[in-house]
């Protein structure tokens, strides 16, 4: 019989590629949607017909037990929060409840619910913020360095206490930044990548950036999607790091993006302090070794390859 999976987050960029990979495996698949007054399916166009969309939010719990209930999931993906770690400081308190507290609503809906679920909670490399150690690991102390990053340390350590409390399947991803050409136009890459198009074709002469010299782990989120899948399919649920266990600056992005298209970044981008964070997150590098020994789990889409591809989509988009 067909599993059955609810996502929420399913509109993000993770919840469409996630989408994909559980349709060709035969999944049926429910969205929880947050109620928006703008159109957001861009990411899950191609995908509507074959999915089942539910009206919720993560701040509103009885929208949770409604989804869980309607759905009955073997699988619960809580892929949902408010991820733009630079808007947290705009808006902590709605941060921590949504990244945060959020995470409690839909273990509890999934406890009532539907108890033998596996439910995979997306932790974040930020929870590292200020790291202790590198590269980074299951066993790395967390000192995050932003709202986001202290409310993802929150949903973390939920689902370890589910998991521990109450014997469910509950387990958390600690991913890595993760990009591809359906990222947020909030986030640097995809931001670079925009503006990188918009300069080769003209529409723009510069390109206005934060701290060039912050240190990233960067994979492609089709990779990282699998992690999860895998991580639902063990016999006892259990956290993983994923990344790729490499690391570059936002200026090496910047480099590769504007070399692919024939020009020099230095000619291009400026520094503006506007686009700095209060607090800096300066260098993230997973080791995830236990990934790769327990889950059998690797990247197959280089740093470079992850550059053009981002680049390449935003010139096929900018018509001008």
């Amino acid at each position: 019989m067909a599993k059955t999976a609810l996502i929420t987050g399913i509109t993000g960029q993770d919840g469409s590629y996630l989408t994909e990979l559980l349709l060709e495996k035969g999944y049926v698949v429910y969205g929880l949607v947050q109620r928006s007054a703008n159109y957001q399916f861009e990411n899950i166009e191609h995908l509507l017909k074959d999915i089942h969309i539910i009206t919720g939010d993560l701040a509103d719990f009885s929208s949770l037990v409604h989804a869980v209930r309607k759905s009955a999931p073997d699988e619960i993906y809580n892929l949902a929060a408010q991820s733009f770690v630079k808007a947290s400081w705009d808006i902590p308190e709605l941060t921590g409840d949504i990244t945060g507290v959020g995470v409690c609503r839909m273990l509890e809906a999934m406890r009532l619910e539907a108890p033998n679920a596996k439910f995979y909670q997306a932790s974040s490399s930020e929870m590292f913020g200020k790291v202790l150690q590198t590269p980074q690991n299951e066993s790395t102390p967390f000192y995050p360095r932003s709202p986001y990053g202290v409310s993802k340390a929150y949903g973390h350590y939920a689902t370890v206490n589910y998991r521990e409390s109450f014997g469910l399947y509950a387990c958390s991803g600690i991913l890595f930044n993760h990009e591809s050409p359906r990222r947020g136009r909030e986030f640097v890459t995809r931001k670079i990548a925009i503006g990188v198009a918009r300069i080769k074709k003209g529409l723009d002469t510069k390109l206005v950036m934060g701290n060039i010299e912050a240190k990233r782990d960067w994979g492609f989120a089709g990779d990282y999607v699998r992690a999860m899948w895998m991580m639902l399919q063990q016999d006892t649920p259990e956290d993983f790091v994923v990344g790729t266990g490499e690391t570059h600056s936002v200026k090496e992005f910047l480099e590769l993006a504007f070399s692919h298209v024939g020009l020099n970044y230095a000619e291009y981008v400026t520094e503006d302090p506007e686009f700095m964070r209060p607090a800096e997150v300066d260098l993230l590098l997973a080791d995830p070794s236990k990934a790769h020994t327990k889950l059998n789990w690797s990247t197959k889409v280089s740093f470079q390859d992850l550059v053009t591809m981002m680049v390449d989509s935003e010139m096929k988009a900018q018509h001008g």
